[in-house]
């Protein structure tokens, strides 16, 4: 996570380059890709500053590159396909303290599609979303962490060491572990009992797997969920 961090960092920071971010403003405007020269022209820079500044992007992930004739002929003669750039699928976010909103929204949409298909209550659904994803999220605590092969530091130290990989920034304290950031922060102050109860269904399953128990506690400054040593 923390090399996932700085990569998105320095794709964002390649745009802080005015002219860099011109041209990536450009190429993605248009219709279709574009090539040197006519990103070049648009943006008003020679074509050697346009080729530096759009490899770039393409080292960073911003932009990708095809080859194309734009003659539309082909066999001998025909030239050699000329290096055209589009916009990169995917996003590209980077928010301090970590947030992770794209997760809230699916959970919640998962909730929603489950809850009217079969007819049941949309909050129990949301939680059984988010402890499915907890459980996904228990599979990555260090192998032998479970409750009959540790004790509770080690329990702890173990679910530290995972959830501080998803914008928790978990601390041990004696017998607890506290979380000092919400990954959801916006979410739970506008809908707190909604989100803390999505939380501490997603929480209650890395706990249980690693020989915690995940209870609501909220108070200033840190995510309403403690987990703690049995």
């Amino acid at each position: 996570m923390a090399d996932d961090f700085a990569a998105r960092v320095s794709r964002l920071a390649a745009l802080a380059e005015p002219a860099r971010r011109a041209l990536y403003r450009f190429v993605v405007e248009q219709p279709g890709p574009v090539s040197r020269d006519q990103a070049a022209e648009g943006v008003g820079v020679a074509r050697h500053t346009a080729k530096f500044h759009l490899d770039r992007l393409v080292e960073e992930g911003l932009l990708r590159v095809e080859f194309r004739r734009l003659t539309g002929r082909t066999g001998p003669g025909a030239g050699r396909p000329t290096k055209l750039y589009r916009r990169a699928e995917g996003e590209v976010a980077v928010s301090v303290p970590e947030r992770h909103y794209d997760l809230a929204g699916q959970l919640l949409a998962g909730a929603i599609e489950a809850s009217a298909a079969a007819g049941t209550d949309v909050v129990d659904a949301l939680h059984e979303a988010a402890a499915e994803h907890g459980r996904a999220v228990a599979g990555e605590l260090p192998a032998g962490s479970g409750a009959s092969a540790t004790g509770g530091a080690a329990a702890l130290e173990a679910a530290r060491t995972t959830l501080a990989t998803h914008g928790y920034q978990p601390h041990v304290e004696g017998s607890e572990l506290t979380l000092t950031s919400c990954p959801f922060d916006a979410l739970a102050r506008d809908h707190t009992e909604l989100v803390c109860g999505m939380n501490l269904a997603l929480l209650d399953e890395v706990a249980e797997a690693a020989g915690l128990t995940a209870r609501l506690d909220p108070a200033p400054d840190r995510c309403c969920v403690v987990l703690a040593a049995r």
